[in-house]
């Protein structure tokens, strides 16, 4: 491929992401399904390039001066900027030629002149320095304080893969030998007793042990949260928003296979895609329901039945925006109120399934307190049968590897100080 043909490929992944409603990641892989002429190292070389784009899209629209540019903008600001090229090389890829980008035009080279003037001042807002949009940023600072622009700024670096090692089926040190033979150089994760981090590509899809279940992927984060329900083998779970079931899993291993999980959720395709996931993990204790919503009669006639209810809630993502950069610019103030209201919901849905004695557990991916203390706070005051259990007291024997330092009662894990995604769980206890 050459170098013009690799930057109109570009140019069009950009814009494919800019104009799809799905996720970046989704519509990179059906971008390049459709191109199977393109080869490993030239596909690697777009999608790196594109998922650059998404990390720096501030600092390229502020460089543009424009907050709504195009694929082609994009690309010249980007090889200007990232790649540290001159204008006069970069017109060089936009050659005209066949299969390739077409010229610049005297607009674009006037914006490519202002890219590479503004590329070497200081005085970038902090928002763009920092890659967030600017009315998320007073959010976080409230969240972090002084330690704000650290963690906003590991928000936005590559997150490694991490792996949880099914317990039903092999033991970490055995799956971490395996690995280090062949050359993938895991380490041991800190937080998570489970996990592997792998730093680089591994193809999952080929790897024998991944294909006999005997690990999974699955973010330390998550593992934790898993981890910290506590669950019990011969207990009863609810996975009241289990989504492709990678809780469910961790959960299943941590019962040992004894007692009963049901994994529930309205988004039919990824709840029964996870059918195959608990197949290959060998997991024979959990079932898989489908809800109607909010009102869902099955979940109103399981009151006082669960011994644990997890409630992982649709939130804003932005704990997984090292995953999912491109999250950040679709997301709206509109969006923080409407699932706030869903946050509610499914709060006070699965309380009424938990037992005397039983713990509901609430978690998300998110670090914006709206979506986090508030919302516990608010379902706390409204329903007197439950009282928090500072996660402190629970991870010794949940857990049972050393504690992060976080001094309150709700557990809040970040890329910056825990090295994970972030997240964040409240675990409450029904006492009435």
């Amino acid at each position: 491929m050459t170098p013009s043909a690799r930057v109109q490929d570009a140019i069009e992944l950009i814009d494919k992401i800019l104009t799809s409603s799905r996720p970046a990641d989704g519509a990179v892989l059906s971008f390049f399904r459709g191109r199977k002429f393109v080869g490993a190292k030239d596909r690697r070389a777009i999608s790196d390039q594109a998922w650059r784009i998404q990390r720096t899209h501030a600092k390229l629209c502020w460089l543009l001066g424009t907050e709504s540019p195009n694929g082609r903008l994009l690309v010249m600001a980007d090889l200007i900027a990232n790649e540290d090229m001159t204008l006069d090389r970069v017109a060089g890829f936009f050659s005209g030629a066949r299969y390739g980008a077409p010229k610049l035009s005297e607009n674009e080279r006037r914006m490519g002149h202002r890219v590479e003037d503004y590329k070497t001042r200081t005085e970038m807002p902090r928002a763009v320095r920092l890659e967030v949009p600017f009315w998320v940023l007073p959010k976080l600072d409230e969240a972090f304080g002084k330690n704000a622009d650290a963690e906003i700024a590991a928000l936005n670096t590559e997150a490694p893969l991490n792996l949880r090692v099914n317990t039903l089926k092999a033991e970490r040190e055995a799956v971490l030998n395996q690995l280090s033979e062949e050359n993938h150089a895991p380490e041991v994760t800190l937080l998570s007793p489970l996990g592997l981090r792998v730093h680089g590509r591994m193809n999952l899809a080929s790897h024998k042990d991944f294909r006999a279940g005997k690990f999974e992927v699955q973010d330390e984060a998550s593992q934790i949260c898993a981890l910290m329900v506590n669950a019990k083998p011969g207990q009863a779970v609810l996975d009241l928003c289990a989504g492709a079931g990678g809780k469910t899993l961790a959960i299943a291993a941590a019962m040992n296979n004894k007692g009963r999980i049901v994994a529930c959720d309205v988004a039919t395709g990824r709840l029964i895609r996870s059918k195959q996931r608990l197949r290959r993990a060998g997991v024979h204790n959990a079932t898989l329901r489908i809800l109607e919503g909010d009102n869902d009669k099955w979940v109103k006639r399981q009151k006082g039945t669960f011994d644990r209810v997890l409630v992982d809630a649709p939130c804003s993502g932005v704990g997984s925006w090292r995953r999912n950069p491109d999250a950040r610019w679709r997301l709206t103030p509109e969006d923080l109120e409407r699932l706030a209201k869903v946050q509610d919901r499914v709060l006070h849905q699965g309380a009424d399934a938990v037992k005397k004695g039983g713990r509901l557990i609430y978690a998300t991916c998110s670090l914006l307190p709206e979506e986090n203390q508030n919302r516990v706070d608010a379902f706390l005051a409204a329903d007197p049968r439950f009282k928090a259990v500072p996660w402190q007291t629970v991870w010794p024997t949940a857990v049972k590897t050393p504690m992060p330092e976080w001094p309150f009662p709700y557990l809040t894990l970040s890329p910056s100080r825990n090295g994970c995604d972030g997240f964040f769980l409240a675990i409450l206890e029904r006492v009435s």
